[in-house]
Parts: C-alpha cells; structure tokens; sequence
C-alpha cells in the first residue's frame, strides 16, 4: 500500500483528505505543522507529498526547497489557496511535480496524485546518453564508468544540457530552471559551473559551447576531418 504524507494546518481539510486518501486505498500520514512532517520523514518516506504552503511554523515553499536542496526526489504535490499564476511558476520552479489550488474537487485532487504518482514510477533511474550514464536517484554521472563527482548544482546543470542537447539556451533560462530563481543580470556563478562541467565533461565526446548574444548549447564535439 503507498503512503502519502499530507501537510495541512487546516483540521477540517487535513481530516477531508485523509479520508479521500483512504478510501482511495493509500496509507496517510497527517502532520500540522512543518515540525510533524519532519519528524514522520525521519522515521518513514512517503510515495508522496501533499504540501500546504501557509503553516504554523514556516513556508511550505521553503519546506520544499528544503527537501530538493538535500536531494529529495518524493514526488511532491502543493496543494494551497494560493493560486496565483505567480504562485505556481515558483512552487513548480522550487521542484514542485504539481500544484493544485483551494478550493478543489477531490475527483480532481486524486487523479491529479495518481498521475503525478504514475509519471515518477515511470521514471527510469538509469539513463544513458553517449558515454553518459546519469543514476537519477543518486545524482550521478559517469564517463565510461569514471565517476565525475558531480556538486549537487552541477549535476542539474548537466542534467538540463543533456535534455536539451543541440538546443541554444539563454543563460537567463538556465539560471532559472537550475536556480530556480531569476538571474538578475548576475551570471558569474553560472559561468563558474559552466567552465567547470567543461573539465570534468571533456572525455565524454560533449562539449558546452557559447553562442555569442544567445547562450549555450551541449552538443557532440565536432572533429575536423583530415585532409
């Protein structure tokens, strides 16, 4: 049976949801606060998150933040009144898998979980691409078989080119899909990352290249034929 874990400082809600839960056939964790949800992680992971963001002791945004900072994949669904097109963008951007706004219909609340569910079992956590093999769940990367030894911020930004191969990204874009946040016309820590995937990609057959006025793109490394 998968466990979800529900974050919800609203009684009447936390007991609703539970009780959909349940009768869906999930197992239920219930935490009140941030402390509670804390506490259940330590002792069990969930299949899923059920996140409020307005709670008693802290930002369920931060929570979240929280979690990803320390490379927790749970699949993560915030479930808040705040609905704003501005409120989404940045839960979905902190590594939110969904966002769904109060008030809700709960045939809604539960496809919406199940598919959220379904997509991350679906994941694969190994995928290979050239000479890389990238271990999702570990957030590593090898080069025929070298572990490159990847930062955390490192890996996601490998992560991000491999799944845009050939494409031109703006820096802007990078930072804030990797980030999360708006570069703010300060790219110095992106082109620090940068020239250090550089050294560590330079056996993989990869390189990242500047494209003046535009951006980056990952593409294979092109050699000159002999004449």
């Amino acid at each position: 049976m998968r466990t979800i874990l529900c974050v919800e400082d609203e009684l009447n809600i936390l007991e609703n949801n539970r009780k959909a839960l349940e009768d869906a056939g999930y197992a239920v964790l219930t935490a009140e606060n941030l402390k509670q949800a804390r506490e259940h992680l330590a002792e069990k992971t969930p299949c899923a998150i059920v996140l409020d963001i307005m709670l008693p002791d802290g930002n369920g945004l931060d929570f979240l933040k929280e979690l990803r900072d320390a490379d927790n994949i749970i699949p993560i669904l915030m479930l808040t009144a705040w609905g704003k097109p501005s409120d989404i963008a940045r839960g979905l951007k902190l590594g939110a898998n969904d966002y769904l706004s109060k008030p809700f219909e709960y045939e809604v609340f539960l496809a919406r979980l199940e598919a959220m569910l379904r997509n991350f079992e679906q994941l694969p956590d190994t995928i290979i691409k050239g000479n890389f093999t990238i271990k999702v769940s570990t957030n590593e990367v090898f080069v025929n078989g070298e572990n490159l030894l990847l930062a955390k911020k490192e890996f996601s930004l490998l992560s991000f080119f491999i799944q845009h191969e050939n494409s031109i990204v703006s820096a802007d874009h990078i930072y804030e899909k990797v980030w999360g946040m708006f570069m703010n016309n300060s790219p110095a820590a992106l082109k620090v990352m940068i020239s250090r995937l550089r050294k560590k990609i330079r056996s993989s057959g990869y390189s990242i290249n500047t494209v003046r006025n535009e951006g980056y793109r990952f593409e294979k490394v092109r050699f000159k034929k002999e004449r």
